[in-house]
């Protein structure tokens, strides 16, 4: 297939090239090219605007860019720059291929468990319709409207809400790594926050998965099938490193130090993949321990 991957220098853009490098053609959008292609190390080319890029021509969108929502403190200006990396880039890929004579098959775009905002405990699907109205959910619903309007007869339109995805490549995990090697890691505020996870692998995998999968659209969880309790999650990296996970963080301490952005550390969803596990998809990794154990540190 003929792919335009956004995000590309992304933890998970990088796996996708590596992964369909000798398998697909692939046309990588980055805001700077030439570091893109150092980055990459490929042989595809890599561009800067859509306007390079011929619709018409493409299989497929993987569209995976936008500015981390978890790097830096959420100032208004900072809230900004997550919301404009998301929307407008989705929004001209949505126009591009609804222009289009010959458009793309598939879209498949971005978009996290953020989605649901702060749940309880109870199990959350794709279908759950009980949204906590907070920045996450804003930010990613808006993020999905704008995709589905690429959605066609000829277009079918699938949405990535995306779980903590663990890597030892980078991601939230590696900011994690320090404390908890140092035996400073434990349970944030309560502990008792569902916190759920995918392995990069995995992500990879259902992407591939709903890439050649023509019947799969709309939205799908991309988590485990097994979220863990916050509380749980650092007992089970703790150990991974040989360490106790014996130092609690503070609700207070989490607030003062990120401000808005400690809601995403506080509060949680147990969001599960009820629909790619009813089209078949097979995940490699359902427990915790054998994702951590899987990765080297």
């Amino acid at each position: 297939m003929k792919i335009l991957l956004t995000g590309a220098t992304g933890l998970i853009g990088r796996a996708l090239v590596a992964h369909w490098q000798y398998s697909h053609q692939l046309v990588l959008l980055s805001r700077n090219p030439r570091q893109a292609e150092k980055k990459l190390t490929t042989v595809h080319p890599c561009i800067r605007t859509l306007q390079e890029v011929d619709f018409n021509q493409l299989d497929a969108v993987v569209n995976l860019a936008g500015e981390p929502i978890a790097e830096k403190r959420w100032t208004e200006a900072q809230k900004q720059r997550i919301c404009q990396s998301r929307w407008l880039l989705t929004e001209q890929i949505a126009e591009a291929i609804q222009q289009a004579s010959r458009p793309p098959a598939v879209l498949i775009s971005g978009s996290a468990v953020g989605f649901y905002g702060r749940q309880g405990p109870e199990p959350v699907f794709e279908q759950h319709g009980s949204f906590y109205p907070e920045f996450s959910h804003d930010v990613c619903a808006r993020w999905e409207n704008l995709a589905n309007r690429a959605a066609s007869d000829r277009t079918r339109v699938c949405l990535l809400r995306t779980g903590l995805v663990l890597s030892s490549e980078g991601g939230a995990l590696a900011k994690m790594l320090p404390a908890f090697r140092l035996g400073l890691g434990g349970a944030i505020g309560t502990g008792q926050q569902y916190m759920s996870w995918v392995h990069l692998d995995d992500m990879v995998a259902l992407i591939d998965y709903l890439l050649t999968h023509s019947e799969l659209c709309g939205p799908f969880n991309a988590t485990a099938p097994r979220p863990v309790t916050n509380q749980q999650f650092s007992q089970l990296l703790a150990a991974r490193l040989g360490r106790k996970a014996r130092l609690p963080l503070p609700a207070f301490v989490v607030r003062a130090l990120f401000g808005e952005m400690a809601d995403l550390l506080l509060f949680g969803q147990n969001v599960q993949p009820q629909r790619l596990l009813q089209a078949g998809f097979q995940f490699r990794y359902t427990a915790l321990k054998d994702a951590l154990a899987a990765l080297q540190f």
